[in-house]
């Protein structure tokens, strides 16, 4: 007899319930998807080991909101990349006080990598202030305040549907504004935008 086919969303009903058995299913459907994925963006197994077990914790301590999760692959998209881009965070964080501790032999090339972060720090800001009114606020409280979008949903008065829609397209707008400025973004970063 076949053990029965769920959607996710089946699963996530179920994990909402505390069916480990489902937990299990869905772990192993989707980590053999998300090692590659989270491989390119931290370059180093362990890391990326780490991050899946992370993505997964979240995803059992948080079961009982799943129920309201309509897509579960895009939700669990976001966790893995937010995971992995704050790792990228913290590295970078950690390798520009390395740079700061560096040698004075060294420092030409650090302070070739500070212009060039800062320059691209500024366009970001220049096409953040082109953004509407209202997407820069929504822009600005996800990345610089830090509020995840039910958050930014309560605080504005909005639904979230309309808080994702206004990220998706300021950071098209972004991604095309600093292409148009000759500046490449990876492919990985496109792909996540289009989520």
């Amino acid at each position: 007899m076949h053990a029965p086919i769920y959607t996710d969303k089946e699963l996530f009903q179920l994990i909402s319930e505390g069916d480990e058995t489902a937990f299990r299913k869905l772990f192993h459907a989707y980590v053999p998807q998300l090692r590659p994925l989270v491989m390119h963006v931290t370059k180093t197994a362990s890391i990326t080991e780490d991050i899946i077990q992370e993505t997964f914790l979240r995803l059992w301590i948080s079961r009982d909101k799943l129920i309201d999760i309509e897509n579960p692959r895009s939700w669990i998209l976001r966790i893995v990349f937010h995971q992995s881009f704050s790792y990228l965070r913290r590295q970078a964080i950690h390798h520009k006080a390395m740079d700061t501790m560096a040698t004075d032999s060294e420092s030409d090339n650090s302070t070739e990598e500070t212009l060039a972060y800062t320059a691209m720090v500024q366009l970001i800001g220049n096409a953040v202030q082109q953004l509407p009114p209202q997407a820069k606020r929504i822009y600005l409280l996800s990345r610089e305040q830090g509020l995840k979008i039910p958050e930014i949903a309560a605080k504005l008065f909005i639904s979230p549907s309309t808080v994702k829609n206004s990220l998706v397209r300021s950071l098209q707008s972004i991604r095309k504004y600093l292409e148009a400025s000759g500046h490449l973004i990876p492919a990985f970063l496109i792909w996540l935008l289009k989520l």
